[in-house]
């Protein structure tokens, strides 16, 4: 009777033991950790943090950085498998890998935004281009002011120029998509060819490369983004932007959330709570109106704002990359 007893009292104890077990886990799943993969630049990934912490999910994520290229490539290869349980990245990554591999979940939060997207994300932040130049070398060398993307090719500028590589920076895509909508590719191609010829060893691989070297009076003349030329000209700098005649296009960053076979339900709500507490911080960086009830100061409305013709696609920007490659 005792040995009977003995076993009894192991088995319940057992079964004890496996329901709190089972408990634990379904605790476990539901507050597990959120992870997030991010290709978003400094000022970006402080203001993201400064709106979890803030908003009770301090410890509640574990936040990752990579290249736009790396992180690409991790979303295609990996799909839904992927670590992450929710990415901020350039958009036209997030839509060429739900075309591929149908990863990401419907967002269950609405949102007031002012541009057209899928179900499937939302925009963190926006960045347009625009030519930017140094005033006083232009002053000191007798120089036109350029008016237009094409203008940079004009030969007064030869050794002045710094543009970016589009192999290196997707801010160089905005200067290219902007010539191909005005020009087509076989107009794009001649003016390419100029740029690149004026520009000589000022071809930059990083998107900032050009506006530090304008900045250094190393060159006259370049195309970068918008919002740090703006910010320059702000602080006394002898900088200033031209909105060129072809347009200021456009690139986004977005919040998506992984559709995972363990799915974490707080990552959708910490996507939303980015979304909705980050953005007052980021549009102080990124000054682009991307939601109904912001603001920016009137410098930094682009004054001719364009969006390009053809869906962005990795696979189109790989299209354009060959473009400007045949044009060196």
């Amino acid at each position: 009777m005792k040995k009977i007893f003995s076993l009894m009292s192991l088995s319940l104890c057992l079964v004890l033991a496996l329901c709190a077990f089972a408990g634990c886990s379904k605790k476990t799943n539901a507050e597990r950790t959120v992870i997030i993969y991010s290709n978003a630049d400094d000022e970006a990934v402080v203001a993201i943090k400064k709106a979890l912490d803030a908003n009770g999910y301090e410890g509640k994520y574990i936040f990752q950085s990579f290249g736009t290229s790396e992180l690409g490539g991790k979303l295609f290869a990996e799909g839904s498998d992927i670590e992450a349980d929710l990415i901020t990245m350039s958009s036209f990554y997030i839509e060429s890998a739900q075309a591929m591999n149908n990863m990401f979940k419907k967002l269950e939060f609405s949102t007031n935004q002012v541009i057209k997207t899928p179900d499937y994300y939302t925009p963190l932040l926006a960045i347009q281009g625009t030519v930017i130049v140094n005033t006083k070398l232009l002053s000191e060398n007798g120089l036109n002011k350029p008016q237009s993307i094409k203008d940079i090719g004009n030969a007064e500028y030869k050794d002045l120029v710094s543009v970016v590589d589009p192999m290196g920076s997707t801010t160089a895509w905005l200067m290219v998509q902007a010539l191909i909508e005005e020009y087509g590719e076989s107009g794009t191609e001649d003016i390419l060819k100029a740029i690149y010829n004026n520009a000589g060893p000022h071809l930059e691989l990083s998107g900032s490369g050009p506006i530090k070297k304008i900045r250094s009076g190393e060159v006259a003349v370049g195309f970068g983004l918008r919002h740090q030329a703006v910010r320059d000209k702000k602080s006394g700098l002898p900088i200033d932007y031209v909105d060129p005649t072809e347009g200021n296009f456009a690139l986004t960053e977005s919040v998506a959330v992984i559709n995972k076979k363990n799915y974490n339900p707080l990552a959708m709500e910490i996507a939303e709570c980015i979304i909705k507490n980050a953005r007052a911080d980021i549009i102080k960086d990124y000054p682009v109106v991307l939601y109904e009830g912001e603001t920016v100061d009137a410098e930094n409305i682009a004054g001719n704002s364009k969006t390009f013709s053809q869906t962005l696609t990795t696979e189109l920007l790989r299209e354009h990359q060959e473009l400007s490659e045949s044009c060196k």
